[in-house]
């Protein structure tokens, strides 16, 4: 069976998102001398790496980066790792970034591991939100709400940064 791959965010697109995303954050937390960034490993962490990128030019505050690495199917059968050490979230303005949220579930459990570095705030970051939750978690900050089918996938492509895309892939029907 082959598949249909739409695109749905060319590189331009994706570069306005972004930087309305970083401006978001700057206007919730203007104040803040320092924040945590902290990418799920894969394209989740280079989403995080382009908002910081974007923090970085746009204002004077310190921005940590850092990955959190987890069995996206099975996160509690395996260890999360993350490595920013906890003690550097307390007290701290934390955002858990990730490409695109779906059931919820990669967001929920990354919370609920950075929770025990008793940060003051934690506050989620996608760039693409599908609406198709199972646990109760919301994205603070979204680039783009887009409704799809169960069947269908996003595909983030965030590794060449000239030519950044996300598309819609689905089975071409037989």
């Amino acid at each position: 069976m082959s598949t249909i791959r739409d695109l749905v965010m060319p590189h331009e697109t994706i570069v306005r998102k972004l930087d309305r995303m970083a401006r978001e954050m700057l206007e919730v937390h203007y104040e803040e001398a320092q924040i945590v960034l902290i990418g799920v490993d894969g394209q989740g962490l280079a989403v995080s790496e382009a908002l910081a990128r974007r923090l970085k030019e746009l204002s004077s505050i310190d921005v940590i980066q850092g990955c959190l690495r987890m069995h996206k199917d099975a996160p509690l059968d395996h260890a999360l790792e993350c490595d920013v050490a906890p003690d550097a979230l307390e007290d701290r303005i934390v955002f858990l970034v990730d490409d695109v949220l779906n059931s919820g579930r990669t967001l929920i459990h990354g919370v609920q591991h950075l929770l025990q570095g008793r940060p003051r705030e934690v506050h989620t970051a996608v760039l693409v939100d599908r609406k198709h939750r199972s646990f109760p978690i919301r994205a603070d900050f979204c680039g783009l709400t887009l409704s799809t089918q169960l069947n269908e996938h996003i595909a983030v492509d965030l590794s060449d940064g000239e030519n950044a895309t996300v598309h819609v892939e689905r089975p071409d029907a037989p």
